[in-house]
């Protein structure tokens, strides 16, 4: 993917009409904004499942994945409350704590704490009538780390068409961070000069987006103006 074409997928992402919105502060978009914003702000990420912070957690990375689709039709979390996510907030609280510090470009122990989340998660919560997909995992690690892009259709068409592997696992990451690498200069640009949305004023935060929330920026927005193909 040439870098003009790049530029053209996140202009697309951030332009501010259409369906989505784009990158408004009440607009759909934003939702990842707040949710990042929240569990970046704790300094002892352990906090985020104390008794006074856990029902917030759970509130905020519930409305996240609500916003991003994750409670739509077939997915299992459409048959739970909120109540659902007090464990998995607390899985993410006791998890690794390297795993917050991890942006593009990775090291090979970096993708090795990647996809340990993944397996333990699935472990940990996933059954025959609760499956935590590729789309599901990537959606709570990006909303909570910025550490990947979230694996969904309209990413897996960019992966599609990068020769990409569309699974979550090694040799995806790898390649993605190949990606990132041949492109680095923009990716890590856009990123410094992209900042969340501040809840309570609209303005923008001193916080800046991930290298990794960049590409799924890029991404998504490619898929999102692709034929409407399933690529599970």
């Amino acid at each position: 993917m040439k870098k003009k074409g790049l530029i053209k997928s996140l202009n697309k992402f951030k332009k501010a009409n259409g369906k989505n919105g784009g990158m408004k502060p009440k607009a759909r978009y934003s939702s990842f904004d707040y949710c990042f914003n929240y569990f970046q702000g704790f300094k002892n990420k352990k906090e985020i499942a104390s008794v006074k912070n856990i029902e917030k957690s759970s509130l905020h990375l519930g409305f996240y994945l609500a916003s991003w689709g994750m409670l739509r039709g077939s997915s299992f979390l459409l048959e739970k409350s909120i109540a659902y996510l007090k464990d998995l907030i607390i899985f993410i609280s006791n998890f690794d704590k390297r795993i917050w510090n991890i942006d593009l470009e990775y090291s090979e122990e970096d993708i090795e704490i990647l996809l340990k989340f993944k397996r333990e998660l699935i472990k940990m919560f996933a059954s025959k009538n609760n499956k935590f997909s590729d789309t599901l995992i990537t959606k709570i690690m990006l909303g909570v780390f910025g550490n990947v892009p979230a694996y969904d259709n309209y990413f897996k068409i960019f992966l599609n068409d990068n020769g990409f592997d569309k699974t979550f696992n090694k040799k995806s990451l790898i390649q993605i961070n190949n990606f990132y690498k041949e492109n680095r200069e923009l990716i890590y640009r856009q990123a410094r000069n992209t900042k969340t949305f501040d809840f309570l004023s609209s303005k923008k935060s001193n916080l800046q987006y991930t290298r990794a929330k960049i590409i799924d920026m890029i991404g998504f927005s490619y898929g999102l103006n692709k034929p409407k193909i399933n690529l599970k």
